[in-house]
Formats: structure tokens, sequence, C-alpha cells
């Protein structure tokens, strides 16, 4: 019986290990998950704890899977346990009758569940978790008290701290569809001979003759139109086909056009700035990007392009209030959130590829990279004389644009700072050591202890 525990433990703690792990990585993901749900039961003064309660629970997932693999204080944590799987097994029942919002975020990006597929999962994970629950007082306490709530403590401050820094920066690993390396027109296409989504089309039409409207199928529906006058169609989904991983991506111009192609077909590089919501994006990172959207007029290997789900009226107050240099694309709020964690983030894209990506905090500003470069624009943006006025008064001068530095010299220092490989890396190895430094100090890291 006592292997059976184990077993039970052991499955447990890697779903819960998992789960924390993968949203510890994008705990910004979670907030915007927390604010759907209170958005979705009217509780939208509550948005503010959206973020700590993405850090807090994350936190406590990961470390509660931690603890039952240690087999730390086990009569405890299995209450503990006991609860937790209790209140998310009802709330999801409650989620996947009313559906208020479609996937859970159980498992972050990594794992896509619906709510009905959640509750199942968490149904199936109660069966281990009652086992644990009732054979709670068969276990044999051993351990220091003190010893292992410090480490379960150390634990906790750890996994917040962990997925605080993702939140600073970006996401050490991607779950999304928009990460490092992906060609963005191959994630859009669809394959040949996947299956497409099927649709029930009923037709409504009245009679001329009696007044009422009969639905009919798209087989059987009257040619009589003497007798038959058409009222209105609706389409019901039966089943969802293939859906590509990008399917959103959409940029619009000020005269609606969508700009996606001109982007992905450009074989020089393109530097997007997005800003889902500019009320609360960094001002400070929004007027450093000017000098980014001027370096397009001195290299003819770069463009710049601005994109944001913010309504034009509030575009133009904020970008007169802090005197933006340049103009705004729009795009769908939940694409722009998807692309980069960051207000405002930074992608750079060539031939259709993203060759990197950045939060406001790693972006670099361009006199960091080459002072000679930002002197320049600088130089350049200084007031125009009377005659060169007079000309773009005219129309004789549309811009004033100069080929005279390229792009691609600066791409070599510009990567490494995106996200840093090597900045990423020593975290993640600091994080791996320190754990295994608490659990080597712990003194339990035994595989007799069941």
């Amino acid at each position: 019986m006592k292997y059976i525990r184990l077993l039970n433990r052991l499955i447990v703690g890697v779903v819960f290990l998992f789960s924390g792990f993968v949203k510890a990585v994008d705990p910004l993901g979670s907030a915007y998950k927390f604010a759907d749900y209170f958005t979705a039961f009217k509780l939208g003064f509550l948005e503010f704890l959206a973020l700590p309660m993405g850090i807090f629970l994350t936190s406590f997932e990961l470390v509660l899977g931690i603890t039952l693999i240690l087999g730390y204080r086990r009569k405890t944590i299995f209450q503990v346990l006991m609860w937790f799987m209790s209140f998310f097994t009802l709330l999801t029942l409650i989620l996947a009758l009313f559906n208020p919002v479609s996937d859970c975020g159980c498992f972050g990006d990594a794992l896509i569940l619906t709510n009905w597929q959640t509750f199942f999962k968490n149904v199936v994970l109660m069966v281990f978790v009652l086992i644990l629950y009732f054979s709670r007082h068969i276990e044999t306490v051993t351990g220091q008290v003190v010893r292992e709530w410090m480490v379960v403590g150390s634990l906790f401050v750890m996994a917040s701290l962990f997925s605080f820094w993702n939140y600073r920066h970006l996401p050490l690993i991607d779950f999304r569809p928009y990460d490092v390396g992906t060609v963005i027109s191959e994630e859009m296409e669809i394959p040949d001979g996947v299956p497409v989504d099927e649709y029930r089309t009923t037709l409504i039409y009245k009679n001329r003759e009696t007044g009422k409207t009969t639905s009919f199928t798209m087989e059987d529906y009257p040619k009589d139109t003497v007798q038959w006058e058409f009222v209105n169609s609706e389409s019901k989904l039966l089943k969802r086909g293939y859906e590509p991983p990008i399917h959103d991506f959409a940029i619009m111009d000020a005269y609606g056009s969508d700009i996606v192609n001109e982007i992905l077909s450009d074989r020089e590089y393109s530097l997007i700035m997005i800003s889902y919501d500019l009320i609360d994006a960094e001002e400070e990172a929004l007027v450093n990007a000017g000098e980014w959207s001027q370096l397009e007029s001195f290299a003819n290997d770069f463009s710049f392009y601005a994109v944001t789900a913010t309504t034009s009226a509030e575009v133009e107050a904020i970008s007169t209030k802090l005197g933006l240099g340049y103009h705004f694309l729009a795009g769908d709020e939940i694409m722009l959130k998807t692309i980069v964690r960051s207000n405002p983030g930074f992608m750079l894209v060539k031939n259709g590829a993203i060759l990197g990506k950045w939060g406001y905090r790693d972006f670099p500003l361009l006199e960091q990279l080459d002072p000679q470069w930002s002197e320049l624009i600088g130089n350049a943006s200084a007031p125009l004389d009377e005659e060169a006025q007079l000309l773009m008064d005219a129309g004789v001068l549309d811009e004033i644009s100069f080929d005279v530095v390229e792009f691609d010299r600066l791409i070599p220092e510009l990567l490494l700072k995106e996200g840093a490989a090597k900045h990423e890396e020593g975290v993640t190895l600091a994080f791996i050591l320190v754990l295994l430094m608490l659990f080597l100090l712990s003194g339990y890291i035994s595989p007799v202890k069941v």
C-alpha cells in the first residue's frame, strides 16, 4: 500500500510541478487569464489582483508539486491538496457548464485544454488525491519540522522571484506560436487534406399566403419564389476543423488595409513595436522608440512599424502628449498580447521569420549600439531651414531620406541583447542549482522515504 501511495504522490506532484512551471515562466499570461475571468463574472474591479494572483497561485502550485515529490509534511500537505483540488474541481465544473472563457489556462500556453477537458482532468486527478487524503493518518511523520517548513518557504520565495523575473523580462520559454525562429507565413498555412470547419446552415423562408416562417436545410429549401420569400439564414458550427498555429495575424493601416503580406515578404529588417494598450504603456519606452523610427530614413535595409489596439482618438492624444514622431497601425488586442508579453515590446522580422523579441526593459537605445548613428539622427531631426521647409510645404519633397548606414551591421550586437540567450541560460542554471542546493541541504533526498 505504501508504494501505491508513493506512486500517487509522484503522479500528482509531477502534474502540479508541470502546471506551476509552465505558468511561472509566463506570469503575465496568467494575469491576462485572471483578468478575463474577472470580466466574465462582472468582477472587473478586481482586475488589479490579476498579476499578484498569477504569481502567487503559480508559485503555490510549483511548490506544492515539489513538496509532494519530496514527501515533506505529508499529513498537512495532503489536507491542503484536498482543499485545493476540491475547490478547483467545483470551479472547473462551473466553468465547463457556463463557458465564460473558452480556455481555462491551467497549463498556460504549453497545453491548451477546453473547460470540459480541464474538469475531467481534475476528476481523474481527484482519484489520486482522495487515496492520499484518506490514507494520511497512517503516514509516518519523519524529518525535522522546522527544517522542512524552511525549505518549503524558501522554495516559495524562489518560485515567486523566478515568476517575477519572467514578468519583468520575457518568458524564459515561449510556448506561444510567435517564438523566436518562427517563420510566420509557414505557421499561417493550412495544409492540404486537413479537416475544415463543418457548419449546419438553416434557411428561413416566409410563406407569402399565411405569413408564417419555416426553416429549411440547404437541400430542401423551396424553389418557388412566388409562394415563399427568403427571410434569413443561420449557420451553426458542428465540428471545428484544423486551425493553423497563427490564424489572427493582421496589421491594418489608416485606410483599413492589411499590410501583413508587405512585412512578411520584405527581404530586409522590420522592427515592430507592439503596445496592446498605449494608455498603460511605459511612456519612456514609447519616446525612446522615436530614434528607431527615424532610423528607416537612413538605412535602406530597415523599416519601423508601431502597432496598437488603442483607439485612434486615444492614440492621437498620447502621441501629442509625448511628442511621438511616428504613426501607429492597428492590431487586435489579443493578437498583440500573444506576440509579446510586454507593453511595449519589440519584434524583429526578416523574410517573414522572427529573429528576436524584447521587452521594453531589455531593448537597447540606438545610442547604446552606435552613438554615431544616434548623433546623425539627432542632427537630421533638427528643424528644417526655410528653403527646405518651403519645398516640403510645396510637395516637392515628400520626405528626406539618406541611405547612409546599414542596419545589418548592428544585428550581431542587437541579438545578443535579445532576452540574452546567455542571460537566460544563466538564470535557468542558477535556478536549478539553488533548487538542488536546497534539496541537498534538507537531507531528505532519499529513494527509501516512501
